[in-house]
């Protein structure tokens, strides 16, 4: 069918830019809120030594589920600090406590309501079918847009994901509440707000319980995928030994989260029915606690210090001390933190992430004039697309300027001599491959950008692809990483390559498994090797397995960018 396509993407993508101008102070307020919210959880969290805080959820666990579980809590928690991710542990603990709280406050009262009024449930259900169906990631775009890159679009998407349950079980709670107990409360004149509370709601707490208990797991389960846009915690240990290839690193962050959730769920589980509860009554255990987390909290509040910076207007003000990045795993981060320590900037903060999110963040903040600090390569199209300018580097931390080479698996040439030439003799200007990138930037598809710039310059298509023997079928595998740079270049060669017999299918991972799949044969081929400076480490971790046949594009360079209107020119200003 040659029907026209409609265009649904673009009416989301107004409805959300409508949004963004229309309620940016109710996004600015909430974004506030919850960061205040989870900076007192944080506080609370970390006051004392560890084994305070330790030691208090052993008891809880023990109470909750007896002794036997409060000793594997302790043992675990001391092994999460053995291995030094108790400060990560800490965040992520009280990110799933704030969405676990934000699925309470807002799920049960939704859920009573759903239970109290059949047209409510009839709109509410297939709202929450689509909300547990949709892709997790999906969330992270508009809270990337509403509220920036950090840890609130993490929680918000957190409580979007997980809230479903908590709504679904607390309508099924009431409304399997025995009809004639519903008829006897009747017959004794109760109202409705006697009959909920003193009827249904304490007959359907557990099944309410069970509701909030999996939103709580599910909160749990977001971590990984909320590091993606800046959230701390176990989650961005993760996903940064992922894109880093490290097992240990992973198996170590993995298996803290695997403790933090088996000591929530335990706790959850039983809390209305306590195994010690007929040795103390559990009002008298969570009054108890609920007293020292205000006590804790209000004490920090009067004595934490508030550290005013030696110039209140200055540019780490402005910015709240961030320096928004991109993948943990880029080689750009890594220097990033060398710069950071180079120029003492102890301070600041770098904000780990994507790279799309840091152009959203880049966008929102040029749009308003505000000042912003990323960091930046070139060629990038957001450069011809806005008023930028790097940030001088006079100690040289970010190296000098760098080349992007073309790295293939060993055997290639052998098995596919046409296509080794053609990626041998790829190679072109920092003017060309923008040309690309702002197509792409402007909405038009990778592939799409790629024929048209072919199209247009097929004068050097003919010298990558001069003496090259034509393909036939054979199958090339070429991966990269998801910067603008390499999805211009590698769509560009893998249209080449189509168009010269051969069968390409691209993938986009992170760095570090785009170096080993090169190293062990699960791919082919890559256009996107920055050195010597950046992808420095994982190039030394693999240089014996591949072939490096050198660089397709010259004069890159890596930094601190940021607006021109910001009134800055040196990293040494930040201090």
């Amino acid at each position: 069918m040659n029907l026209p396509k409609i265009p649904l993407g673009e009416w989301i993508d107004s409805l959300v830019n409508w949004l963004t101008i229309t309620f940016a102070g109710l996004f600015s307020f909430i974004t506030s809120a919850i960061e205040g919210t989870l900076n007192i959880l944080v506080d609370v969290l970390s006051a004392g030594p560890p084994i305070v805080l330790m030691i208090i959820l052993a008891l809880l666990v023990t109470y909750t589920s007896k002794w036997p579980l409060g000793v594997f809590t302790i043992v675990s928690l001391l092994l999460i600090d053995n291995l030094g991710y108790w400060e990560s542990s800490i965040q992520t603990l009280a990110i799933v406590i704030l969405s676990g709280l934000l699925t309470i406050v807002i799920g049960v009262p939704i859920g009573i309501w759903c239970a109290q009024r059949k047209s409510v449930r009839n709109i509410i259900t297939p709202i929450l079918d689509f909300m547990q169906t949709m892709p997790a990631f999906v969330y992270l775009i508009p809270s990337i847009l509403f509220f920036g890159i950090g840890v609130v679009p993490g929680i918000i998407a957190s409580f979007i994901f997980a809230i479903a349950p908590t709504i679904r079980m607390t309508n099924l709670g009431i409304q399997e509440v025995p009809k004639d107990l519903i008829e006897a409360s009747n017959a004794f004149g109760s109202s409705s707000r006697q009959k909920l509370f003193k009827v249904q709601l304490p007959l359907a707490t557990p099944t309410i319980m069970a509701g909030v208990n999996q939103s709580i797991m599910l909160a749990l389960s977001m971590v990984v995928t909320a590091s993606l846009v800046g959230a701390p915690g176990l989650g961005a240990d993760v996903y940064r030994a992922v894109s880093q290839i490290n097992v240990g690193q992973g198996f170590e962050a993995g298996l803290s989260i695997v403790f933090i959730a088996i000591i929530l769920d335990r706790i959850t589980q039983n809390l209305r029915k306590p195994a010690y509860d007929h040795v103390v009554n559990r009002k008298i255990v969570f009054s108890i606690l609920a007293m020292l987390v205000m006590i804790t909290a209000l004490v920090l509040g009067f004595t934490k210090e508030n550290t005013v910076k030696e110039n209140a207007n200055g540019i780490g003000t402005q910015t709240d001390y961030e320096i928004i990045g991109i993948e943990p795993g880029a080689g750009l981060m890594k220097l990033t933190r060398d710069a950071i320590k180079d120029y003492g900037l102890n301070d600041w903060q770098l904000i780990e992430g994507s790279s799309a999110a840091m152009v959203a963040e880049l966008r929102k903040a040029y749009n308003n004039q505000e000042p912003i600090i990323v960091t930046g390569w070139s060629p990038h199209w957001m450069f011809s697309s806005f008023d930028l300018k790097y940030l001088e580097d006079p100690n040289n931390s970010f190296g000098g300027s760098e080349d992007i080479h073309t790295i293939v698996r060993k055997g290639l040439e052998q098995d596919a001599p046409g296509a080794y030439k053609i990626l041998d003799q790829f190679s072109w200007e920092t003017s060309d491959m923008e040309e690309v990138m702002v197509d792409i930037a402007d909405g038009m598809e990778p592939s799409e950008a790629a024929v048209k710039w072919i199209d247009a310059h097929q004068d050097k298509v003919v010298q990558w692809t001069k003496g090259a023997q034509a393909g036939n079928g054979e199958s090339i595998n070429l991966v990269y990483v998801a910067w603008d740079t390499e999805i211009a270049s590698t769509n560009v060669i893998g249209k080449v390559l189509e168009q010269n017999g051969y069968t390409v299918t691209l993938r986009q991972v992170e760095v570090g498994p785009m170096f080993a799949g090169i190293a062990n044969g699960s791919a082919d081929a890559m256009v996107a090797a920055w050195l010597p400076g950046t992808h420095l480490e994982y190039y030394n971790t693999y240089k014996d397995d591949i072939v490096d046949l050198g660089a397709n594009l010259q004069g890159t360079k890596n930094g601190l960018v940021v607006p021109e209107y910001v009134d800055i020119d040196s990293i040494e200003d930040l201090n």
